[in-house]
């Protein structure tokens, strides 16, 4: 059902922002079309019952569902197929499969790793905090070994030293029934980040699954350093303006079918609406990431000269989110922003704050919070699409009245980073 396969060798040739608003669309001229079109059927007509069956029978036995006329909206959807075309070429893999949520994504990619009896998961904290608790409480009947990356890459970045200890770590986690590396970064919420290319090695042939909803591919594509399977909330930056769910993961055809497969028997589909909007939304993915990547930056800027502010963390990588603890009180931070909204999730237009430890890391263990690096004084901020000097302006009053704390001023420079702007950031 990918409508636009005859331009996928030559489109891999063009820019990252040429494939933003190009990709998945290449037919709507032939078509006599402008904008992509939403198809909402969730059934779709067959005289040709015979024919129907033989396409059935080949996707419950390999995944494959040909080029022809869609079936039933659970197997699959015309306008959800261009977005996953489209994530696909902008990650630099074969394939892309939607689901409904980013924890749904997540949720296939285990189900079809325990279905080939490969329960153990290694990863490496922190992650999303539902990704967390998924792992921890083996919710599908997995089971998890967790690497510390602050014993291995650390908090400073990805070096020769820290890169290899992690790296082996790694490797040593590994066990027969292991069936699947996990890591974020930059991390949730912590913005750590890892070599990627590193750990891929240490998973030898175990898949290495990157979520990237943070970097996105205007920034990095972990394809490229080994990963197999790349995972988004599509809700955050994909999407980009706060009104739609959605989890993608980006991988090769041959996982790509097992994911479908799984999609289908499970249900957890994504709403062809939702597939619009996000396909809708990666038209100006670069341009969005790289304007808040700018504001980030400068927020992270003035945050690390702030007395008010014991640490900043600002990856080497860039982006649009800044997180730092405060000397002060966190909860009195998010109460008095009237211009930021004090709210969980991310990668909108407009600039969004919050509470770590009280909300999307709540349900991860306290003390494993905090080994991880999520402190109870760390506040997150995505950075949207407001001018710098109103964020400022807001954050500044938010923070309170200066009281300077007797602290070493090399505790407030930005952890894990030096604080620059993003490369091609305008």
């Amino acid at each position: 059902m990918d409508a636009n396969t005859e331009t996928v060798s030559t489109a891999r040739t063009r820019a990252l922002a040429t494939e933003a608003v190009h990709a998945g669309r290449e037919d709507l001229a032939g078509l006599g079309l402008h904008a992509a079109p939403i198809d909402l059927s969730t059934t779709y007509p067959s005289r040709d019952s015979r024919g129907e069956a033989d396409r059935i029978d080949a996707f419950a036995a390999e995944g494959i569902l040909d080029e022809g006329p869609p079936v039933y909206a659970r197997l699959g959807n015309p306008t959800v197929a261009r977005f996953e075309t489209a994530l696909a070429r902008l990650e630099g893999t074969e394939s892309a499969v939607a689901f409904a949520s980013g924890m749904a994504a997540l949720t296939a990619v285990l189900l079809v790793r325990g279905s080939a009896g490969l329960r153990h998961v290694v990863a490496v904290r922190p992650l999303y905090g539902c990704s967390d608790h998924m792992l921890t409480a083996g919710l599908l009947g997995t089971e998890v070994t967790w690497v510390d990356r602050w014993d291995g890459a650390g908090a400073e970045g990805p070096d020769g030293g820290g890169a290899t200890a992690l790296g082996k770590a790694i490797a040593e986690a590994v066990r027969p029934d292991t069936g699947l590396v996990m890591v974020e970064s930059p991390a949730n919420p912590t913005l750590a980040e890892l070599d990627l290319a590193a750990v891929a090695e240490a998973c030898g042939e175990v898949p290495l699954l990157a979520d990237n909803t943070f970097a996105t591919p205007v920034l990095q594509r972990p394809a490229e350093s080994g990963a197999r399977l790349v995972l988004h909330s599509a809700t955050k930056y994909l999407g980009g303006h706060g009104d739609v769910l959605g989890g993608v993961v980006a991988c090769d055809e041959e996982f790509a079918r097992q994911l479908r497969q799984v999609r289908f028997a499970t249900g957890g589909v994504l709403h062809p609406l939702a597939g619009y909007l996000l396909l809708r939304g990666l038209a100006t993915l670069p341009v969005r990431v790289r304007a808040a990547s700018a504001t980030a930056a400068e927020l992270a800027r003035r945050l690390a000269a702030d007395p008010r502010v014991e640490r900043v963390h600002y990856p080497r990588l860039g982006g649009a989110m800044v997180a730092f603890e405060v000397y002060g009180d966190p909860h009195e931070v998010t109460a008095g922003v009237r211009l930021i909204t004090p709210a969980v999730s991310l990668g909108s237009v407009d600039s969004l704050i919050q509470h770590p430890a009280s909300i999307s890391h709540r349900i991860v263990d306290a003390g494993d919070r905090h080994s991880s690096g999520v402190s109870d004084r760390l506040l997150r901020m995505s950075c949207g699409l407001e001018d710098v000097e109103d964020l400022w302006s807001d954050l500044d009053r938010a923070l309170g009245p200066v009281s300077l704390p007797s602290a070493d001023a090399d505790r407030r420079r930005p952890r894990g980073c030096e604080v620059r702007r993003t490369a091609g950031a305008s």
